[in-house]
């Protein structure tokens, strides 16, 4: 797997490392290329069709976010579909793992509760909002649950009315990457709270969008940072490694 890292974002680098442990321990090899941000488009892209002829590569990342002077969207299209395991280019084969992780942790949630019903009625009886639409993470989870023919709630920066619509949430995912964005007073008793978002302390500790010790008493389930949504999400995209190599080794 090769992974081209660029620019100093801090919640990157972190994945970026669990990627590489956990890869490790299913005997995959790991490459990474870091470079800083003024790499050009031409650079990466070189870099890109050098590792996309490579027989020994089978999964190629170009990890998000990336500067804004890149055209990522057109870089990510020289990844041949097979190796593009991310899920974020436009012909890839793969769904965005972040976003098959909140299934994957909902569907444990639903199991554990004994319902009755399907877990895609149980879903959809269900108020669901979606903090922050970001190209890593809010909006792939989104385009996810419209896939499914469920519409959530979305609240972004420009979003009026914030805390009442959280409160009346009965499942919220948050991916915003923002330090106390959600508190105990946004949540209402028995809510399902899946945080997505990392930002980093004035320590350098790796923190998420709420406290686990503040809702802990509120959420009928949450996901602690860190440890929660991170973990599933790398097994995920390693699933995709393995589909990859195994689809190219045909």
């Amino acid at each position: 797997m090769a992974v081209i890292l660029i620019g100093d974002v801090q919640s990157s680098a972190a994945y970026v490392r669990q990627k590489e442990l956990k890869a490790k321990e299913i005997g995959a090899e790991v490459k990474i290329f870091r470079f800083d941000e003024t790499v050009t488009n031409a650079g990466i892209e070189n870099l890109i069709k050098k590792l996309d002829a490579d027989l020994n590569i089978h999964g190629i990342i170009l990890q998000r976010p990336a500067p804004k002077s890149l055209r990522i969207e057109k870089l990510e299209e020289l990844i041949t579909p097979q190796k593009e395991i991310d899920g974020f280019g436009k012909h890839t084969l793969y769904t965005v793992p972040v976003a098959a992780a909140v299934f994957e942790i909902l569907g444990e949630i639903f199991g554990n509760l004994n319902e009755t019903e399907s877990f895609s009625d149980w879903l959809a009886s269900k108020k669901i909002v979606v903090l922050g639409k970001g190209e890593t993470a809010g909006q792939p989870i989104i385009d996810y649950f419209r896939a499914r023919e469920i519409e959530p709630i979305i609240i972004d920066s420009k979003t009026e009315n914030k805390n009442a619509m959280l409160k009346n949430a009965d499942i919220i995912v948050s991916a915003v990457g923002k330090r106390g964005i959600i508190t105990s007073l946004d949540l209402k008793n028995g809510v399902i709270l899946i945080g997505i978002g990392l930002s980093a302390d004035d320590e350098g500790k790796t923190k998420g969008d709420y406290n686990d010790t503040e809702v802990e008493q509120i959420a009928s389930f949450y996901t602690p940072t860190p440890g929660g949504v991170g973990p599933v999400n790398v097994a995920l995209l390693l699933e995709n490694l393995v589909q990859a190599s195994e689809s190219l080794a045909k």
